[in-house]
């Protein structure tokens, strides 16, 4: 159980260097925020299923989580 959650740490670590670099190096467009709501998807399901223990949940607080979570992010990329 430590190692995966040094892994999950690591990767945390790793797609927020990613997201600040790409932040930084790309100009504003509909890829760069595309990539950058993906890496802010991928970090908030780890944190929210490793950390805060929602794999134990039940099937619905995790379905509903996802549900928010992709119409939360629908609108921000498809806002324009």
């Amino acid at each position: 159980m430590k190692k995966s959650l040094v892994f999950v740490y690591g990767t945390l670590i790793l797609l927020t260097l990613l997201t600040a670099l790409l932040s930084n190096v790309m100009k504003v467009s509909s890829v760069a925020i595309a990539l950058i709501m993906g890496f802010s998807v991928l970090k908030f399901l780890l944190v929210s299923f490793e950390f805060m223990e929602l794999k134990k949940a039940n099937l619905f607080w995790k379905v509903s989580l996802v549900a928010v979570l992709g119409l939360i992010v629908f609108s921000i990329v498809f806002s324009k």
